[in-house]
This record gives C-alpha cells, structure tokens and sequence, in this order.
C-alpha cells in the first residue's frame, strides 16, 4: 500500500491568505488539529491548532504571523509504514502527500490510517483472536496455520509485537470462528503460552476494535 493510495478528497488545505478563524473552523469541521498550509501547489508546512487558539485577533491571515510551523511529508510512492511511523514520531492529526517534484498532492487523516488499519487486519470480519507468548525462536506461522486449519478454522490476519530487552514475542491471531477451545488446547499441546483470548460476538459499531487494533499496529 502507498500512501497516495489513501489521500483523502475531502480535507481542503488552508492558503496563507486564510484567517485564524477559518483554519480553527475547519479543524473543528474534520476532528483534526492540524491542517497543511499551501500556496498553489507548494507544500508550506502544517500549522497546528495549540498555536492557533493563542491569536487573540482571529481575522489575522496566518501568513502574517510568526508560528512554529513544520515540514513533514512523505512522497505519493512512500510505503504506509512510512507513514505510520510519521504519525507516531511526530504525533500528527495527517501527514502530507507530495510527488517527487514537492507538489502538494493531499494528505492522508488519522481516519483513513484507521479504515486502513481495520481492512488488513479483517477488524470488520466476526471471529475470535488468540493472543500467543512464544520465544523468538519459535515464530512459525506456518507451523501456527498448521494448528488453526486443524480445527477447520483460518487465520486472517496476524501480526507480531516484540519488547525490548527480551527474547519474547507476542502473536496476535484474527481467526474467523468464536469458538477457539479445541485451537486453545492444541496451542498449549504444542507448549504455545496462551496469554489472551478474545472471542466476543456481541454487536457493536466496531470503534473499540478498531482503535485497539491501529494502537497495537504502532507497537510493532
């Protein structure tokens, strides 16, 4: 996945001639707390919104004032990791899009980061999710599948957290069935610690799943 494939069509960005007002206004609108600033197509820099609510005279043009703005980007062809791992570092609300000539091509919002987050890891999808312990020697997702698909199960997505100054892995299964006892017990059979088990099917709008999911993603 590239980043220019989840810029949002829907974020206008703010022109150096848009008052104080106006860039607080559409922050608001979009649940954001920055916004990029852009002159034709030259990326200016993102402008946040802690500065912002400081200017007493809210019909000043940003472009007039003195304000702590940053650069980051990432190029159209840019890897989502790579994006994610702006939105971390810097604690961005977006992060800039530009080609390889920096003209500004869009952004991509926390929220498209989160439908993203929810698809590759089937969130939407019913199922359970087991959570493994397991030595960094012993990671072996063919020999976890091999497990699974014995119970007449898949595993749709997975993905692995490490620690620092450990030799433990943490493996987090997606598998499309809820009732996961018979996959427990072969998972202890071959001495897999089983560290959580999460198998709720109660009908909800999903936000919680997906907000845990897209935290885990960032621990990677």
């Amino acid at each position: 996945m590239f980043a220019a494939e989840l810029i949002s069509t829907i974020i206008p960005p703010l022109k150096t001639s848009d008052s104080v007002r106006k860039a607080l206004e559409r922050m608001s609108e979009f649940k954001l707390y920055h916004l990029p600033i852009v002159n034709e197509t030259q990326f200016l820099g993102l402008v946040s919104e802690d500065e912002l609510i400081e200017i007493r005279d809210q019909d000043t043009p940003i472009g007039s004032l003195s304000l702590t703005i940053i650069n980051p980007f990432v190029f159209e062809d840019s890897h989502i990791y790579d994006v994610i791992r702006l939105f971390n570092q810097l604690q961005l609300s977006l992060v800039p899009v530009l080609d390889h000539q920096k003209n500004y091509l869009g952004v991509v919002s926390i929220n498209n980061l989160l439908e993203y987050t929810a698809n590759t890891y089937a969130v939407k999808e019913p199922g359970g999710i087991i959570v493994l312990s397991i030595s960094n020697r012993n990671n072996s997702l063919a020999h976890m599948a091999q497990i699974v698909e014995a119970d007449n199960a898949q595993i749709l997505s997975s993905y692995v957290s490490s620690f620092p100054d450990s030799t433990r892995l943490e493996i987090t299964l997606k598998i499309n069935k809820t009732e996961l006892s018979g996959i427990i017990s072969s998972f202890e059979r071959y001495n897999y610690e089983v560290k959580a088990v999460f198998n709720n099917t109660q009908n909800d709008d999903g936000s919680a799943d997906r907000f845990n999911s897209f935290m885990n993603y960032l621990n990677v």
